[in-house]
């Protein structure tokens, strides 16, 4: 802690200030802890909820319930003080979230499959010719005449 600039406070009131700071220091520390806590499980919240939203049309019932459940069970963790809860829950709807990414991760590769185009958004059956389709490419130059 740092006391500067001039002030009408007396040397003692000084100390006295050093020392309740002092005391309180792990007070304080666990109160950012908590509050840190409780915000990775608000972003989580927030991004279960959105994935849940964006993909609502694109997934099962069973797929959805996989995120649901934990998302319910830390939206009421969160209620408490439990912090070693809302930590758990957290974690769990990670794992969940992760799950359920991947599984649309793989449902977009199969559909990416099944239309025929490859992963670098070509074609199939495109030719292998880097200057393919390039016959009408004209070389030219800009000239900034302002000068």
């Amino acid at each position: 802690m740092t006391i500067s600039g001039q002030s009408t406070l007396s040397k003692e009131d000084i100390q006295q200030m050093v020392k309740d700071a002092e005391a309180h220091a792990e007070e304080d520390k666990q109160r950012r802890d908590e509050a840190e806590v409780r915000n990775n499980a608000d972003s989580a919240v927030y991004q279960a909820e959105k994935m849940l939203r964006d993909q609502a049309d694109t997934v099962s019932d069973d797929d959805k319930a996989s995120v649901e459940t934990p998302l319910a069970a830390l939206k009421s963790a969160l209620g408490g003080n439990d912090i070693a809860g809302i930590k758990e829950a957290t974690a769990t709807l990670t794992n969940a979230l992760q799950a359920f990414g991947q599984k649309l991760y793989e449902a977009a590769a199969r559909d990416t499959n099944a239309t025929g185009s490859s992963a670098s958004g070509q074609e199939s059956g495109a030719p292998n010719d880097p200057n393919a389709g390039d016959s009408e490419i004209v070389d030219a130059e800009i000239v900034d005449d302002e000068k």
